[in-house]
């Protein structure tokens, strides 16, 4: 893949569409903020088919579905594919209650032990993200990274008031 590829081939902009503006725990608002960050410094995704990036991506939740509204970088439509929620709702809990656990043992328990709650988290958040990448599978192309910052930014959108 030559350079030029690669800068096209890439997520230029996200935007995250929240119905229902929550207030999230210090945590969470980190997490979604470095996941966006990391992102857009280094990214690989790539549409199928003949619409090259870059891209600016807008990741939501509708009706129960997660939807990929994928744009050109001047914003003209491109590609626009939803999944169903309930492959990746189990996966999303355990993330949760693994971060939960992982964000309180900070708070009191020995570096051994926090690493190892940090080993578990990361276990399932890239179970997670092969899941992303499995059901996109021939219609977007991303790598790991780019898979795991996105299902970070998916488990921030399946939060619920």
């Amino acid at each position: 893949m030559d350079g030029s590829s690669e800068r096209r081939n890439r997520i230029c902009k996200i935007d995250l569409d929240e119905q229902l503006r929550i207030r999230r725990n210090a945590d969470i608002e980190h997490e979604r903020t470095v996941a966006i960050f990391d992102l857009l410094e280094e990214n690989t995704f790539e549409l199928s088919g003949d619409a090259r990036g870059p891209y600016h991506l807008t990741l939501s939740i509708e009706d129960s579905r997660l939807a990929f509204d994928v744009r050109s970088e001047v914003g003209q439509p491109l590609d626009r594919t939803v999944l169903p929620l309930s492959p990746f709702r189990g996966v999303i809990k355990d993330y949760f209650t693994v971060c939960e656990s992982y964000y309180d043992a900070i708070k009191r328990l020995s570096p051994s032990q926090i690493e190892a709650l940090d080993m578990g988290r990361r276990a399932v958040h890239n179970e997670g993200s092969e899941l992303l990448r499995e059901r996109l599978d021939g219609k977007i192309a991303m790598d790991l990274n780019t898979a795991r910052r996105l299902f970070t930014l998916i488990c921030v959108l399946h939060i619920r008031a």
